[in-house]
């Protein structure tokens, strides 16, 4: 009789071990839910999920049933998931979700407001500083090229200077 009593005992562990695992899925869901991942990262989830619950039933399997693999051990697994399933699971996921959400806006306001700041401390000067950069150089560049035209001009101009000079030497000799 007692064992009758331990198996129903294992039986009612592994009820409790496939809730467990449904609400593991369900997590794993609600992340999905809530924040977009790509492939790659999903199928890091899956296998996480599945060496997690693995291990889960592993673990259930030699701390209550001393290793021993009965039909009554998969039956109760997967009365647990079913029940999590039909009972709790939509309003977990619900209400997990909302949560997310909630602390997602909550978060977002310090977030925003401190890329604002960074945006103004940071990001503006340097702007502006790269900015006057330019135009400093645009016009030292701009005052290079006034200084040379002129000397240009200059030396165009002694050199007309130079030639009507010589004219009139030569003219006069």
């Amino acid at each position: 009789m007692q064992e009758v009593y331990e198996q129903l005992f294992c039986l009612l562990i592994f009820i409790v071990t496939g809730i467990l695992i449904g609400l593991l899925f369900d997590i794993f869901r609600i992340l999905r839910k809530s924040f977009h991942t790509s492939d790659i990262i999903t199928y890091i989830q899956d296998i996480l999920f599945w060496l997690l619950a693995g291990s889960m039933m592993l673990f259930s399997i030699f701390t209550f049933n001393h290793g021993e693999i009965r039909s009554y051990v998969f039956i109760g697994i997967l009365i647990g998931i079913i029940i999590y399933m039909l009972a709790i699971s939509r309003f977990f996921v619900k209400f997990s979700v909302k949560i997310i959400q909630f602390f997602k806006k909550v978060l977002s306001y310090p977030i925003h407001l401190i890329e604002k700041i960074i945006k103004i401390i940071l990001i503006k000067p340097a702007l502006w500083i790269v900015k006057k950069g330019k135009i400093i150089f645009s016009s030292k560049k701009l005052h290079n090229f006034t200084k040379n035209s002129k000397k240009l001009t200059e030396t165009i101009k002694n050199k007309g200077k130079k030639k009507e000079f010589y004219k009139k030497c030569r003219k006069n000799t």
